[in-house]
């Protein structure tokens, strides 16, 4: 079902409005120029009623990217916390998708944004497997994007700014055309960066490795894989990647919160390992998803409940 045809409510400037009444106008400044932030979060059904997933962690980065910015959130994080746990209810959610943003309205176009005002919005729906429910298992084809990453000193890449985005659909869109299901793109200086909307990781020889964070958003799932791996008894180190090096992997993987823990079978049509979900990728995949659905007793202050 398209979004656009979806019941509900999603919650707007302190009023919950029936789906197909939340709209903004079209001369909307962040429709214009991408000056924004937003959010993803997922909840999760579990044995207790649903839960949100490091509920605490996605709101701070959020008024981390509004920060970065310099744009002053109207709400504290306490209150964004509650009015996401209550969209769920509200829309009678079980397990979800979670979608806050900030952006400015269209009381005037043009590049400044001191005489515009400020909204909030937070809507949440049922979202399945990002790369769809059998690349969790089979894994995906990647191809190396012919575009940049953005560079640090262009935009801020520690916010998850709405305009940082363009740069991630132009590479998709590349590996859509190329037959693949997710682009892999390199920073400026010819390292790998990240995938389009994910995080970027390794296997050789047991040990993990994955990009660090000088020019790649600070992933969530990125952190909660690194603290369950290291949990698993891995060894995890940060450091720049090269792309020859990913073709010589034992094992690749993708991680984010839509994307979950997505395996690599194979980039630039060169196959990675055995070309199947490697078991250290497996390992992880099934210890995340035990966590994220309340079998897992480790890290009980990773799940908000809802009820």
């Amino acid at each position: 079902m398209s979004l656009m045809d979806k019941t509900g409510f999603i919650w707007i400037d302190g009023e919950y409005l029936d789906w197909q009444d939340a709209k903004v106008h079209c001369l909307t400044h962040t429709l214009h120029y991408g000056y924004g932030v937003f959010e993803g979060t997922r909840a999760y059904s579990t044995d207790k009623g649903p839960a949100i997933f490091r509920l605490d962690a996605h709101t701070r980065r959020l008024f981390n990217s509004a920060k970065i910015l310099n744009i002053e959130i109207p709400y504290s994080e306490a209150e964004l916390n509650e009015i996401q746990i209550d969209i769920l209810k509200k829309n009678k959610l079980n397990s979800a998708y979670i979608r806050p943003m900030v952006y400015y309205g269209g009381e005037y176009l043009g590049l400044q944004t001191n005489a515009l005002s400020l909204h909030v919005m937070v809507a949440a729906w049922e979202w399945g497997a990002y790369l769809g429910e059998e690349s969790l298992s089979k894994g995906i084809k990647v191809r190396t994007s012919s575009l940049t990453r953005n560079h640090v000193n262009s935009v801020f890449c520690k916010a998850k700014a709405n305009g940082n985005y363009m740069n991630s659909i132009l590479a998709l869109k590349e590996a859509h055309a190329c037959g693949c299901d997710e682009a892999l793109m390199l920073d400026h200086e010819g390292y790998v960066a990240e995938g389009s909307g994910e995080n970027f990781f390794i296997v050789r020889d047991g040990v993990i490795y994955t990009p660090d964070l000088t020019s790649i958003l600070e992933g969530i799932t990125r952190d909660t894989i690194m603290i369950l791996a290291k949990d698993l008894g891995y060894k995890v180190h940060e450091r720049r990647i090269t792309r020859d090096e990913v073709f010589i992997a034992d094992e690749a993987f993708f991680t984010g919160t839509a994307a979950e823990v997505t395996p690599i079978r194979e980039l630039d049509g060169r196959m990675i390992g055995e070309g199947v979900r490697g078991p250290v990728t497996t390992a992880l995949q099934k210890t995340y998803l035990e966590q994220v659905r309340g079998q897992g007793d480790e890290y009980p202050e990773w799940l908000t409940l809802t009820v």
